[in-house]
């Protein structure tokens, strides 16, 4: 799956489960740059990506994520089309 689009499909998912249409995400982003993203939205997030995507992330990956770029390279690794 090309970055664009999942990065298009992931600033939908950030905007929908954040309520602010004004996030753009990039790879160095992290939960310091987003208003209430916090341990609890964090979840709520990884759900929303999970169903979005159509996987489900290892617990090991949730946990050593450090930012968006991680998040998107998972999602390459893993999702076809």
């Amino acid at each position: 799956m090309d970055s664009k689009v999942i990065y298009d499909r992931l600033n939908k998912v950030f905007r929908d489960v954040f309520d602010d249409d004004t996030i753009t995400v990039n790879p160095k982003t992290t939960a310091d740059d987003i208003d209430d993203w916090d341990s609890l939205e964090h979840i709520t997030l990884i759900n929303a990506v999970e169903r979005e995507f159509k996987m489900k992330f290892r617990m090991g990956e949730i946990s050593s994520m450090k930012n968006v770029g991680e998040m998107a390279q998972i999602i390459a690794d893993r999702v076809k089309g």
